[in-house]
């Protein structure tokens, strides 16, 4: 039982272990802790196995404890020390390389506008459309009800939208 259990959460980290990586990135836009917060929550994943019902994808249920890993992270951080970090600029926003291959893969300026808009926006956007989760699932991982989810992508989308537009990547004409 226990072997199963752990091959069962090494092919899970196989299979989950970059989008979830990426997700993380994408809320804490820090590498490093983004690692750290991937490794806590397969730590997490391997502790709760037992718990695990099944009613969800492994997948979708990864994403909610990756979700609330990086939640619980925020809470924990202080607030003065966020205030100093945004004030002194203390976060390096030069991207590793790692990011700069995965940049140059996608889109670096659909990244940068998603960087500017407001963070549920930036959930939502990241969960359905990057990693193709349903409404459903994308409800589940953030604990949010369906139709939460289905306003905030309404409203989200056309943010992007306007964002590409302000930052020169797309003209009004062809939006």
């Amino acid at each position: 039982m226990e072997n199963t259990k752990k091959e069962e959460i090494e092919r899970w980290y196989d299979d989950h272990s970059d989008a979830i990586l990426k997700f993380i990135l994408m809320l804490v836009k820090d590498y490093q802790q983004a690692e750290d917060l991937t490794h806590e929550t397969f730590v997490k994943a391997y502790l709760s196995y037992d718990s695990f019902q099944k009613n969800s994808s492994e997948k979708t249920w990864l994403f909610r404890i990756a979700h609330n890993v990086t939640m619980d992270y925020f809470r924990k951080q202080k607030p003065l020390s966020l205030l100093k970090d945004f004030v002194l600029s203390k976060t390096d926003n030069n991207p590793l390389p790692q990011e700069m291959i995965e940049l140059k893969e996608t889109s670096l300026e659909l990244y940068q506008a998603l960087e500017k808009l407001k963070e549920a926006h930036r959930k939502v956007i990241v969960l359905r459309k990057v990693h193709g989760f349903s409404v459903k699932d994308t409800a589940t991982i953030l604990g949010w009800s369906e139709s939460k989810v289905k306003s905030t992508q309404f409203r989200a989308i056309p943010a992007l939208r306007k964002q590409l537009v302000k930052d020169g990547y797309i003209y009004e004409e062809t939006v």
